[in-house]
């Protein structure tokens, strides 16, 4: 059988297509499930909403349009590494480290799969390249944001398996002192409490 190099053809976007296989909060009973796909799109709005609200409201200076493309890529690993829960992620440094350097192999591996005249367009993706710090950290921080709203709407579904974590992602973000996220907190956030027909008002 012929290789994808001997043939042409490239498996990477057939890869990152089947983030809608991988499953979220493996360990939690969810009123509704979640994949990587979608909390990638999630990611990437709240990243877009974050570089707007530091821009507009705080008049800061940030190439939105580079970190929403970061943020659709920050999981792209994990279609071969599944997602990892929390819990198992954060148990000690061992496991830290030993989950960095997977993450590393599984990031090449995709990355084996571009062909070569593209490659240049998202090798700084897939990690995303250390000269992004700053778009980096504000993805991250869309991140966290992302999981704590998953909370909320689980418990608006009457699923109190998340209130736990819930609390426990709230002082993660507002432990982050970032004050497009706490913008965020105060002027979107309390809607993902409410049903749809309160949100409609």
């Amino acid at each position: 059988m012929e290789s994808s190099k001997e043939t042409g053809i490239s498996p990477f976007f057939a890869y990152l297509f089947r983030l809608r296989f991988i499953q979220r909060w493996s360990l939690m009973r969810s009123a509704v499930p979640e994949n990587v796909a979608e909390h990638s799109y999630e990611v990437a709005l709240l990243t877009h909403a974050l570089c707007t609200i530091r821009t507009m409201i705080y008049g800061g200076a940030v190439d939105t349009g580079r970190a929403v493309v970061l943020a659709l890529f920050h999981d792209g690993a994990e279609v071969i590494t599944g997602d990892i829960p929390a819990p198992v992620k954060h148990h000690d440094e061992a496991i830290q480290h030993n989950l960095r350097t997977m993450e590393s192999l599984a990031g090449e591996q995709l990355l084996s799969m571009v062909p070569l005249e593209l490659l240049p367009a998202y090798q700084p993706l897939i990690p995303a390249s250390a000269a992004d710090a700053e778009l980096r950290s504000i993805v991250k921080a869309a991140d966290k944001l992302s999981a704590y709203l998953k909370c909320a709407s689980e418990i608006a579904a009457g699923n109190r398996e998340f209130a736990v974590a819930k609390r426990q992602l709230e002082e993660i973000v507002r432990a982050l002192r970032v004050p497009e996220v706490d913008y965020f907190l105060e002027h979107f956030a309390p809607s993902f409490d409410q049903t749809l027909d309160e949100i409609s008002g």
